[in-house]
């Protein structure tokens, strides 16, 4: 059916039903909206979009509105303009009494979707006095902030959480002016199955949810003259960093990244990619080992925190199929608080690790109780690039510098740790080659990339076929573990609790959408295209490492350090 609908006094035609919001779209009309988010179901809470709809006696939400044939639209009548301004007051009204929009205290201060709609709608003075709130900060968790002063019952972090991540922590609770965003009994964010993903933050238009800040205590660790100040980056932050000084989503900083984290008084700067080809080397031989053996299978991979939480809250009775293998941040704070710290002769209560992180989650699992000491202090990208505007960096200025050794070399495998299916390629290149004791020619494993939800493949390595999957977003991961459980076989399964993996995470520069992972998976890919070494046991450090501390994978040390076990949450 076509559709023909006249919008602003123009028409246009339709193939499909679909909502006047994008209709308008169609017709390059923008309509403004913050409760909006087209990967999420329609709310039309905000009422922004109203529209006035011929034949209707009020104004209409365009989100969930559908078009009709013959329907007459105006998207910005003088009554839709007037009405809309009223709504955006009561909007900013509503919004922190409690620091009375101070933008500088607030974490969305450089991408205020508030700010960027008022500014839409012509807002030039706020008329309504602010309206005052009374819930306090909730800060139970390791890894995010509520203030809930700041919340405008969008509900897009509650559909968010629901819809794409299907945990459902967050919820709407009372009616009318007392409608509230909040948690199960309003217990808190450390008190529930949250799983610290972040990916409310990365949906939240008003800062209303924030990460846990480490900036302040990671500054003093700097200008304290006795502490010994290392930091580690991940793979996915030196492609989102320039991101936050004006550059296209998937530029590549990593010379930059590290020379910048000099200047800010970092006493060392290597690459968690190292530990990522240590990890491969790990959790790649223990694949190897349960696969001979055909026991506890299928092995699951062990790098997402939040994944990890998940199947602790979730599916508990499949904890032994995880691989026991710490994260690549938590086993660089290990080897660099007992290898490292004995090669220089520096007692490691002196030493600091900082993470560099895209994910929210390292912030809690930096604490939790089987590897709390490991890292000291985890930032976020947007965190770090905070940091570098405290401290008057031009990040993107700077000339190249190359990682500190022996913790700087990498292999391409190492950097796809960034993205989904990036941690299975990386083992497979390595499992082939142990395995079969041939080279590898065509290690580019195509069926494992992209963004599509779960994809699996059936690898062949030598005579064996090994049947592997991966999934990316905790609501896809529920879905491939109930397939699991009702007997659906698997080798080996690669979780991550972020759409699009790390490249996605929580932590990383707002927008995060999909255009955005797309051109950050690319950026990740093309780093292990130019690598010189592209798998991980071909990492001439990681190989020392083993011969001057470790001996083997698997070895007596290298599960005291490198391993640790998981906890079932009820």
């Amino acid at each position: 059916m076509t559709y023909c609908v006249k919008i602003n006094d123009r028409e246009y035609k339709f193939d499909e039903e679909i909502s006047i919001l994008q209709a308008a779209a169609q017709a390059h009309i923008k309509i403004p909206t913050l409760c909006y988010n087209e990967k999420l179901a329609p709310y039309g809470s905000c009422r922004l979009c109203s529209v006035e709809v011929e034949g209707r006696k009020t104004l209409m939400p365009a989100c969930v509105t559908k078009i009709e044939n013959g329907m007459i639209v105006k998207t910005h009548s003088e009554k839709v303009r007037r009405v809309r301004r009223t709504i955006m007051e009561l909007i900013i009204a509503s919004h922190d009494i409690s620091c009375n929009l101070n933008c500088l205290n607030c974490s969305r201060s450089s991408s205020c979707e508030i700010r960027q709609v008022a500014q839409e709608i012509g807002i030039h003075s706020i008329r309504i006095p602010p309206i005052e709130k009374k819930q306090s900060v909730d800060s139970s968790s390791h890894a995010i902030v509520r203030e809930p002063s700041k919340c405008i019952v969008c509900n897009r972090c509650v559909r968010k959480c629901a819809e794409v991540q299907n945990i459902n922590v967050l919820t709407v609770a009372n009616r009318g002016p007392k409608t509230i965003i909040t948690t199960f009994m309003d217990r808190g964010m450390g008190n529930v199955d949250c799983t610290n993903c972040g990916q409310c933050i990365l949906e939240c238009p008003s800062g209303a949810l924030h990460e846990a800040y480490h900036l302040d205590y990671v500054w003093k660790a700097i200008e304290n003259s006795d502490k010994m100040v290392i930091v580690q980056t991940a793979p996915a932050v030196r492609v989102a960093i320039a991101e936050e000084f004006g550059f296209k989503p998937g530029t590549i900083a990593t010379g930059q990244l590290v020379a910048g984290l000099r200047l800010l008084g970092f006493d060392k700067v290597f690459d968690t990619n190292f530990t990522a080809d240590l990890t491969i080397m790990e959790e790649g031989t223990e694949f190897i080992k349960r696969f001979k053996a055909q026991k506890k299978l299928p092995l699951f991979t062990s790098c997402s925190p939040g994944w990890i939480k998940f199947i602790e809250h979730n599916y508990p009775e499949m904890l032994e199929n995880l691989s026991t293998c710490k994260s690549p941040q938590q086993m660089f704070g290990a080897v660099i608080k007992s290898f490292y710290a004995q090669k220089i002769g520096v007692d490691k209560s002196k030493i600091v690790v900082v993470s560099l992180m895209p994910c929210t989650a390292k912030k809690f699992e930096a604490q939790r109780n089987e590897m709390k000491g490991d890292v000291d202090y985890v930032l976020t990208t947007r965190e770090l690039a905070k940091m570098f505007l405290q401290a008057g960096i031009k990040l993107m200025d700077l000339s190249a510098e190359e990682y500190d050794s022996p913790f700087g070399e990498s292999s391409g495998a190492a950097e796809l740790f960034g993205s989904s299916g990036g941690v299975m390629e990386a083992a497979l290149r390595t499992a082939y080659e142990i395995i079969t004791g041939h080279k590898l020619e065509n290690i580019d494993f195509h069926e494992v990339r992209g963004l599509k939800g779960i994809k699996e493949a059936c690898v062949k390595i030598g005579t064996q076929e090994v049947k592997v999957a991966v999934a990316h977003g905790l609501g896809n991961a529920r879905i491939l573990m109930e397939r699991i459980k009702k007997g659906e076989k698997f080798d080996f399964v690669e979780f991550m609790a972020c759409p699009g993996g790390c490249i996605g995470g929580g932590g990383q520069p707002i927008p995060t959408n999909e255009e955005v992972i797309v051109e950050r998976m690319t950026a990740v890919y093309d780093i292990d295209t130019l690598a010189k070494h592209r798998k991980s046991h071909e990492n001439e450090s990681v190989k020392r490492l083993y011969k001057e501390f470790f001996g083997e994978p698997l070895s007596e040390r290298s599960h005291e350090l490198l391993h640790t076990s998981y906890t079932v949450r009820h």
